[in-house]
C-alpha cells in the first residue's frame, strides 16, 4: 500500500493544500487532505465488486471553503456542543463563539476544520500535524495535536494525540458522512446496530440536559439491528444523539457500530477506544450541497458515527472529564472496516 500525494488547490493566501490518496488491494480507496484533515473520498466495493463513492464531499477546494460544513472534517478543540458558548475551567469563565443557537459547535468559528495542517508522509500513514496558540477560539492553553491516518486492507484507522502547556480541554473527532448506497437515495433503509445501552438527552437546542437515560423501550434502542427509519416517527427531528457504549473498548476487541444496507451489501463497523459516539442522520442536509459525482446531498443521504467523549462534559459534573492537564497526553483511536455481504 502507498501513499500518492498530489495538489489539490490553493487557500487565498497562497498556501497550497494535498490530497493523500491511499489504495488497498482489497478496494478500499480513501482521499485526505491536510486542510481540515478532511475524508475527502471513500471508495469501497459492493456485494458485487461494484466501487462506489460512499463519503460525502467535493470536487473542489473553493466548495469547501465557502461551505464550512464539516463534511470528513477533523473537529476540534471541543467536538460538539457546547451549552451557552461558555464554560467555566479552574474557577475562570471562558465564553466561546456562538455558531448555533447561542451555544458553541466543533470548535467554534474556525475549528480543527477549517486549518492547514502540517502533512508527512510517515512509513504507511499519513502523519498531519497542528498547533492551536493559546487563547485561539478562546480555549486556554497551546494544544499540539497530531491525527495519523492509515487503510490497513479494509480498515480506515485514525489515531490522535494532543499535549498543552496549560490547563484546557479537548474532545476531538472525524466529522465523515456515510451513505452506503453512494447517495442514489437516502440512508434509512440502512439497518444499524450500536453496542449502547444509555444515551444523553438532549433539549430544544440539542444541548444535553444532563441526564444518562437508558435505551431500553425506546426508538433509541439499536442494540439489535434495525432500518433507521423504523422508529422515526418518535423522533421527527431525527436522530443527533450522543450514545454512551456498553462497554469500553480500549484495546479496540469489538466492533461498536455495524451499518449495512441492504441493497448493494455494504457494510460498515466501527471500533473506537472513546466512551461514546454522536449518531447523526443528515437532518440538516437541504439539497443545496452538490458533492462528488454531482450528487445532490438531501435530507438524510448521509449518517455520522462521530467517536467522542460526552458532549458538553465541562458544563456537567456527572459527565466523564474533556480536562487535559500539562504532562497529560490525551489520545484516542477509531477504526471504520468496509465488507459486504
Amino acid at each position: 500500500m502507498s501513499i500518492r500525494q498530489t495538489r489539490f488547490g490553493m487557500l487565498p493566501d497562497g498556501r497550497a493544500v494535498h490530497l493523500f490518496t491511499f489504495e488497498s488491494d482489497g478496494g478500499v480507496k480513501a482521499g485526505i487532505l491536510n486542510y481540515g484533515g478532511i475524508i475527502q473520498s471513500l471508495i469501497t466495493l459492493d456485494r458485487n465488486g461494484k466501487p462506489g463513492q460512499i463519503g460525502l464531499g467535493f470536487e473542489t477546494l473553493g466548495e469547501y471553503l465557502a461551505k464550512r460544513n464539516f463534511y470528513g472534517a477533523l473537529v476540534g478543540r471541543v467536538a460538539n456542543r457546547i451549552g451557552g458558548a461558555r464554560f467555566t475551567l479552574d474557577g475562570r469563565e471562558y465564553r466561546l463563539y456562538q455558531n448555533e443557537n447561542g451555544g458553541s459547535l466543533h470548535g467554534g468559528k474556525e475549528g480543527f476544520n477549517a486549518k492547514l495542517w502540517e502533512a508527512n508522509i510517515d512509513g504507511e500513514r499519513l502523519r498531519l500535524d497542528y498547533v492551536s496558540g493559546d487563547g485561539e477560539e478562546n480555549y486556554p492553553g497551546t494544544l499540539s495535536t497530531t491525527v495519523w491516518y492509515s487503510l490497513l486492507g479494509d480498515i480506515l484507522k485514525i489515531d490522535y494525540e494532543a499535549k498543552t502547556d496549560r490547563t484546557t480541554i479537548v474532545n476531538l473527532t472525524n466529522h465523515i458522512f456515510f451513505n452506503l448506497n453512494c447517495c442514489e437515495r437516502d440512508i434509512l433503509a440502512h439497518e444499524a446496530r450500536i453496542q449502547a445501552d444509555r444515551y444523553t438527552p438532549v433539549d430544544d437546542k440539542l444541548i444535553p440536559t444532563g441526564e444518562i437515560a437508558s435505551v431500553e423501550g425506546t426508538a433509541m434502542d439499536f442494540r439489535a439491528p434495525k432500518p433507521i427509519a423504523r422508529d422515526l416517527e418518535d423522533i421527527p427531528e431525527g436522530y443527533d444523539h450522543n450514545y454512551v457504549f456498553t462497554r469500553v473498548n480500549p484495546g479496540l476487541e469489538d466492533w461498536l457500530v455495524e451499518v449495512h444496507d441492504p441493497d448493494g451489501g455494504r457494510t460498515l463497523k466501527m471500533a473506537t477506544t472513546e466512551p461514546c459516539t454522536q449518531f447523526y442522520i443528515g437532518n440538516f442536509l437541504d439539497g443545496s450541497d452538490r458533492g462528488l459525482g454531482g450528487k445532490s446531498y438531501q435530507k438524510r443521504f448521509g449518517f455520522c458515527l462521530e467517536a467522542q467523549r460526552y458532549p458538553d462534559a465541562i458544563n456537567h459534573s456527572n459527565f466523564d472529564s474533556v480536562v487535559l492537564n500539562p504532562g497529560e497526553v490525551y489520545s484516542q483511536t477509531t477504526m471504520y472496516q468496509f465488507a459486504a455481504r
